[in-house]
């Protein structure tokens, strides 16, 4: 499909990664690995240097950091799964995430050599976003080809398959919430089958109200109709400030107040992934925020990561993918991204 962005960037994201099996159309090409491709030493560099501040241990769990290669599907597209993983092994990062398993210019690859290729260069994949539902019968989505969506996943040997596709499908009604609720259960059994869970992506929308009960956070009725033990998520830290900053009050105006982080820390369970992104504060902004590269924003990620990782039996319970939607140099944002949340630490 296009990959035609449009100037909202909500609905850029989650419509380009809806029933997406390639990562290469539309996408613009990019410089080569000449001035992104840095030595690998800076993360290493900067988190031995905060060691040796004597400013506490880091807060990023070791072997935890990875990466949502939408990020990267300008470089996919055009150098290869193979320039791209060696470039984030180099970068320190341990995991990758999927948004679709082709590669465009740089020719085909099997499953089984995608996966090879990760582990050769230390990257473990760790999960992969697929679409929902779709008109088309035939469409790679949950709802049109499950066991085609399943059998790929176990060929790479994930432990998570997904969607960031919002659970609108019936509309945005309790009702119609509860229905995509009953039909994520039915994946999340599926998936438990092969020994994966299944999880859903947030945007900001998902914190709206129920059109016929403004007194019903939607992403309330995610989490009551689904079962815990079925269905987990992943939450995009952006998205949720984008969220928080919406929908802090109903359309009554009447205030509901809400801290992501606490939704994390009442049920770490259910929250084994998530989206690192970063935003400036930008009240003229519909979102709240403008999107930039991880440690260039307002969003506290010692406190969150933190809060998360300090919860007894928490620590490596969960992984952290660096993401940003459209990053004006993606090598770059994927480097300095390692280097800033490598460089984090707990307050003593």
């Amino acid at each position: 499909m296009s990959r035609t962005f449009s100037t909202d960037p909500e609905l850029t994201h989650r419509l380009s990664r809806r029933g997406m099996l390639g990562v290469a159309a539309g996408a613009t090409a990019a410089a080569l690995l000449g001035a992104a491709a840095t030595p690998a030493t800076a993360a290493t560099d900067a988190a031995a240097a905060t060691d040796a501040a004597g400013r506490g241990r880091p807060v990023l769990p070791p072997g935890r950091l990875g990466i949502q290669l939408y990020s990267l599907r300008d470089k996919v597209s055009t150098l290869g799964f193979a320039a791209v993983f060696a470039e984030l092994e180099k970068y320190g990062y341990d995991e990758v995430e999927f948004a679709g398993y082709t590669q465009g210019s740089a020719g085909p690859i099997t499953l089984a050599q995608l996966k090879r290729l990760a582990r050769s260069h230390g990257l473990n994949p760790i999960g992969s976003h697929v679409g929902y539902y779709s008109s088309d019968p035939n469409a790679y989505t949950f709802a049109q080809n499950l066991t085609k969506v399943l059998d790929d996943a176990q060929a790479l040997g994930l432990k998570h398959i997904g969607t960031a596709s919002g659970p609108f499908r019936y509309g945005s009604t309790v009702d119609a919430w509860k229905r995509a609720a009953e039909e994520f259960n039915t994946y999340g059994a599926a998936a438990r089958a092969r020994g994966m869970k299944f999880y859903q992506h947030n945007h900001s929308e998902e914190f709206s109200f129920a059109t016929d009960n403004p007194k019903v956070r939607l992403y309330d009725v995610l989490l009551a109709e689904t079962d815990p033990d079925l269905v987990f998520l992943e939450m995009d830290i952006f998205w949720a400030y984008s969220g928080q900053f919406r929908f802090s009050k109903r359309p009554d105006g009447t205030p509901a107040p809400f801290d992501p982080l606490d939704y994390v820390l009442k049920r770490p369970h259910r929250y084994p992934l998530f989206h690192v992104k970063d935003g400036v504060s930008d009240p003229a902004n519909t979102y709240g925020y403008r999107m930039v590269d991880v440690g260039d924003g307002d969003i506290d990620y010692q406190r969150f990561i933190s809060g998360v990782t300090r919860l007894r039996g928490e620590r490596l319970a969960h992984h952290w993918q660096a993401e940003h939607d459209n990053p004006a140099e993606s090598f770059t944002f994927a480097r300095r991204s390692s280097e800033h949340l490598h460089s984090l630490r707990e307050k003593c």
